[in-house]
């Protein structure tokens, strides 16, 4: 498990695991306002990033799947996987009610939609646990920030459903990278420079899942960006925090990109 102990990962599990039961759980058909929608609020660029999320989560089966053959020695990372997929299957459930309740997409839409996207797989980026757990923690943060941007337009427009349902969903993602972010920080401390080339890999190939395998990935990264979702924010809202988070300056980055690059020279 790239040098973690089974103990650091067990506790690591059992504190979020304690936190989502105490704190977090949520219903999607108890704690969403669905009644408060109103024909005014309606907007498509809004609906159109809903249905791309929705999108990214009917991946789920292939994430959980992969996830779980890659850790499946650890109970703490392998039960991190079932509850994460739990999580995240309540984010699609949300996301499709929205949808259908609000009227901005059919049954059938919905339906075609989802043909279209489960005849792709996803596939794991990176074939180490320490890998994932880099990409984990910027995938999780860079998601978080995705839902504050969605639900910041959602109360800009008066959509307190949209605003609700992203409140709700960007709570789990920012609790996901948390759980993330202390894993890399408990492989830091183990093996600081080894972790630190992973993490320059990772930053370095580091792109969100399934966006280019959902049908019309343009037009929707350009509805993303009209929404305030960009370069510029991820650096500035989720790589940069994460780095500070975890005790890594730009400086050593940069000097870990220079050492893989030379690794890679040598292996040509």
């Amino acid at each position: 498990m790239d040098l973690l102990s089974e103990e650091t990962l067990y506790r690591q599990y059992m504190e979020f695991f304690e936190l989502a039961e105490r704190r977090r759980r949520w219903s999607v058909f108890d704690d969403i306002p669905w009644d408060t929608w109103q024909e005014q609020s309606r907007d498509e660029n809004l609906a159109q990033c809903a249905e791309t999320f929705l999108g990214v989560e009917m991946y789920l089966p292939d994430y959980v799947a992969e996830g779980l053959n890659l850790v499946r020695e650890s109970f703490g990372q392998a039960w991190f996987q079932v509850n994460w997929g739990y999580e995240e299957s309540k984010h699609a459930l949300a996301l499709k009610e929205f949808l259908l309740r609000s009227g901005q997409r059919t049954e059938e839409q919905i339906r075609e939609f989802e043909s279209k996207v489960l005849s792709r797989r996803w596939t794991m980026p990176h074939s180490t646990p320490r890998r994932m757990f880099v990409y984990g923690a910027i995938q999780e943060k860079t998601t978080w920030m995705s839902y504050r941007q969605q639900l910041n337009r959602a109360r800009d427009l008066g959509d307190p459903v949209m605003a609700e349902i992203c409140r709700y969903i960007a709570r789990d993602e920012a609790a996901h990278a948390d759980f993330y972010r202390r894993t890399l920080q408990a492989c830091l401390q183990e093996d600081y420079e080894g972790t630190l080339k992973d993490l320059a890999h990772v930053v370095r190939e580091f792109r969100m899942p399934a966006y280019d395998l959902l049908p019309d990935y343009d037009k929707r990264l350009a509805v993303m960006q009209v929404i305030g979702i960009d370069r510029e924010v991820f650096f500035r809202d989720v790589l940069m925090p994460t780095l500070k988070k975890v005790g890594v300056s730009r400086r050593d980055l940069v000097r870990a990109r220079g050492l893989l690059r030379r690794e890679q020279g040598e292996d040509e």
